[in-house]
């Protein structure tokens, strides 16, 4: 018997060879189900799927108030309430209006700024983990949630733009040529909101306690920002490291706030030292291109987990 087992195969008969499936799969153009494309390959995907964000992102807007007897109206109140509150608190009760000219203006316009970013960062922590329907029914690239999370708030702070515009003329600020950088301070803005909601996405998918903290971490971040105050001012006079009076004046969320103050007061333009505003620029640049690019890469790099576990 152990002859015949040792024997060669028989002329003529058929000889299986041993097939390495990843092999065959490449052959027929299989890949592995769920897993992460290529960079480019990503945001290919992205782009040909531009039509689902952009929709997805105003479909939520309009349910956000769906249910409210004022409608979407609250699209402009939510905002006017906000900046009422703040101003009775801020303005009337602490007293930070001393020493500020346009203080109604000044207010207003660093609580919807901020409001923009607090919002993204908020949306974007929970776009995955609340979510997860969604995620595990469809097949596309995940970053697209965030992205049109961001996009939603983007179109609210356009309403809050348009009451904005109308209480800068109600409290005498003119209208001038500077008005024209506001778009751009917005879309250096939002690239760097969906590069922090994007980020927080991928943290709030695995760590769902990031939502809890969240609250917390930006509350502190606007008061460090200048939102209700002037930063400058308060710095002014005080024994305070170079390095900490470096970050809190070129935190993002101070720069982008400035900016728009910049762009939109003109009492507020009038005090800023020669240089200043080009040093906004930069500093808004240089976080809109990290935080986007850095965002971007860090929540790719774990797209294949996401909906799972």
């Amino acid at each position: 018997m152990s002859q015949a087992l040792d024997a060669p195969p028989q002329q003529g008969a058929p000889v299986i060879e041993a097939i390495d499936p990843a092999e065959l799969a490449a052959r027929h153009g299989l890949t592995v189900s769920g897993a992460r494309p290529t960079l480019r390959g990503y945001v290919r995907q992205l782009w040909h799927r531009r039509h689902f964000i952009t929709s997805f992102a105003t479909a939520k807007l309009t349910a956000q108030y769906s249910r409210a007897h004022l409608g979407q109206l609250w699209q402009v109140l939510t905002p006017l309430l906000n900046a009422a509150v703040h101003y009775l608190v801020f303005g009337v009760l602490v007293g930070t209006r001393r020493g500020i000219e346009d203080f109604v203006p000044f207010l207003v316009t660093g609580v919807f700024v901020f409001t923009f970013t607090q919002s993204s960062a908020l949306a974007g922590t929970r776009a995955i983990a609340g979510n997860l329907g969604l995620v595990r029914a469809l097949h596309f690239p995940r970053a697209a949630l965030p992205l049109a999370f961001c996009l939603q708030q983007l179109q609210q702070l356009l309403f809050s733009m348009a009451a904005l515009a109308v209480i800068l003329l109600c409290f005498g600020v003119p209208v001038t040529a500077c008005w024209l950088l506001v778009p751009g301070v917005l879309a250096l803005q939002f690239l760097f909101n969906a590069g922090l909601a994007l980020a927080l996405a991928r943290l709030g998918s695995g760590t769902p306690d990031v939502a809890q903290l969240m609250p917390f971490v930006l509350r502190t971040w606007m008061y460090g920002s200048g939102v209700m105050f002037s930063l400058q001012s308060k710095l002014q006079g005080r024994h305070v490291p170079g390095f900490v009076r470096t970050a809190l004046e070129f935190n993002p969320a101070a720069v982008f706030i400035d900016l728009m103050r910049y762009a939109l007061i003109d009492s507020f333009r009038a005090a800023q030292p020669p240089g200043q505003a080009a040093a906004w620029w930069v500093a808004a640049a240089c976080w809109a291109v990290v935080a986007a690019v850095c965002g971007f890469i860090w929540f790719w790099k774990a797209e294949e987990t996401y909906g799972r576990g």
